[in-house]
This record gives C-alpha cells, structure tokens and sequence, in this order.
C-alpha cells in the first residue's frame, strides 16, 4: 500500500513539474478547454431555468369539459368529484364555473352586454375546468384524458388546446439535442487538446523515457504522470468554466431582470445544481486521463 501510494505520488509530482516546465502552453490549453465547456454550462443553466418558467407561462395546461345543457343540475359537482378521484396523480386542480356565474362574467363584459340581452335565456352550459399537473409528455396525457372524459354521461364537448403544449415540448426537446450535440463537440476539443498536450509532453520526454524503460520502468509507471497530467487539465479546465459561466450570468441576469420587471415579473438563469456540477468536473477529468492514455499509447512506441 505504501508503495502504491508513493509511486502515485511521485507520478503527480511529476505531471505538476511537467505543467509548470511550460506554463504559457498549459495555461493556454486550459483556457481553451475552460472557453469550450463554458457554452454548454451556459446552455444547460439557460435550460434547467428555462423549463419551469415555460411550465408556469403555459399557465399550466387545462382541459375544460363543458356539459349538455340539459344536464341535471349537479352535475358538474359529481363530475368534479369524480376526476379528482380517479386522475388524482395527473391533475393539479379542478373547478366548476356554472353557466349562471359564466353568464354573469360575460355581461360584466361591455363587448357582450348588448348581445347578451337579446337572448331569450341563457345559452351557456356548465363546466368542468381541469388544471393537468406538469411533467414528460404532457401532449399525450392531456389528449388521453379528453378522450376518456368525452364518453362520460353529461359531457357535451372537451376542449384542448393541446397546440401549444406540442410546441413547447417541442422546443424543450429541440433545446436538449442540441445541448447534447453541444456537450458532445466540446467533448471532442478536450480529447483533442489533451492528447495534443500529452503528445506534445511524450515526444519532448522522448529520452527520458527511454532511459526509464532500460533502467526497468515498467508501462504502468511510464504513463502515470500523463493520466494525472491529462486529468488535472481537465478538472482545472472545468473549473475555470464554471467560474466564466457564473461570471457571464451576471450581464444576463442584470438584462433579464429589467425585461422581467416590465412585464411584472421575477425570472434569472442559475447555474446546474452543485452535484451536477461536481459529476462534470470528474467526468471531464476522467475524459483527460482517457485521452492521455491513448495518446501516451500512441507515442511512447520506441
């Protein structure tokens, strides 16, 4: 055990000695992986604040259910009822507007005062509105849901603007592929810079190297400080992202707020929470070592 840690305390010495023989190099090689995992920090805190606001923008999707209008008296009561029943896990909230106290909105209305006092009566039905509970494929339950409520007894029409929830899962999962895509690309420049990097380091250590490897080196002792070397830049790396990208939130958030102010509203991009943040750090850092492994592999062949 001590061994094991000795050997792996002498690689980090190693790669930390290598860094600071090039400092312009590596601080140039950080920064470029540190600009590259700033765009998708940015667009997943853009995302994560995005996602709830869309939901409450929607105004939470509704279903309104209107009956026949010889439907006996009470029963949208019972229709109520019976919804927050059996749907208990898919709504949120559900209220009945009587036609009397639905007519009695419209003629507060001047645009419908005259119209409405032409009319023997009122033509208006009950109805039933329901408030579905956010959540993944909101399009398909609430289409689901009016299909079952329409064979109901009492139930005339139910209405679903189910155009704007398509839309906005729409967007959302247009926003995540591409965040994807994004993550996927930057993944590739922090391959390419580290393997680079360690090549670069491999080829300029060529001699003492080889000097290792008479003297009885063995692989795993010759690769040692590159994986430290390729992990360390990816871990500092991400890192300094995360302190670009919260340093970029501020100007956004300072524009956000005055545009949120001037439609009576409170709305700021944050950053993933902090365990995500954490995975990342590792993750990249474990994508450094990968790649350092196999550029090590490559050109340490001699």
């Amino acid at each position: 055990m001590n061994s094991w840690i000795r050997h792996h305390r002498y690689a980090l010495l190693v790669a930390l000695r290598r860094l600071a023989a090039q400092p312009f190099s590596s601080l140039a090689n950080v920064l470029v992986i540190a600009l590259a995992l700033s765009l998708p920090i940015l667009g997943a805190a853009l995302l994560i604040s995005v996602q709830p606001v869309a939901r409450q923008v929607s105004v939470t999707p509704e279903l309104t259910l209107f009956l026949k209008r010889d439907a006996a008296a009470g029963l949208a009561e019972q229709i109520a009822t019976r919804i927050r029943k059996e749907h208990t896990g898919q709504i949120e909230a559900v209220r009945v507007i009587p036609k009397d106290r639905a007519l009695a909105d419209l003629r507060s209305n001047p645009a419908w005062e005259q119209a409405l006092k032409v009319l023997p009566g009122n033509p208006l039905p009950d109805a039933v509105v329901v408030t579905l509970a956010p959540g993944d494929d909101l399009a398909v339950r609430a289409n689901t849901l009016a299909q079952s409520w329409r064979k109901w007894t009492g139930v005339d029409l139910v209405q679903l603007d189910s155009a704007w929830v398509q839309r906005l899962e729409a967007l959302l999962r247009f926003a995540r592929i591409g965040l994807l895509l994004l993550a996927a690309s930057v993944a590739l420049v922090v391959l390419a810079t580290v393997f680079n990097t360690v090549r670069m380091q491999a080829l300029s250590q060529r001699e003492e190297i080889a000097v290792a490897r008479l003297v009885g080196a063995t692989e795993g002792f010759v690769r040692r400080p590159f994986l430290y070397l390729g992990a360390m830049t990816g871990s500092v790396a991400t890192l300094i992202a995360i302190v670009i990208a919260r340093l970029a939130l501020i100007p956004l958030n300072n524009a956000l707020a005055s545009l949120a102010r001037s439609y009576d509203s409170e709305f700021a991009l944050h950053l993933p929470p902090a365990t995500t943040l954490g995975v990342a750090v590792i993750g990249v850092a474990v994508l450094g070592a990968l790649s350092a492994r196999w550029s090590v592999s490559r050109n340490t062949r001699f």
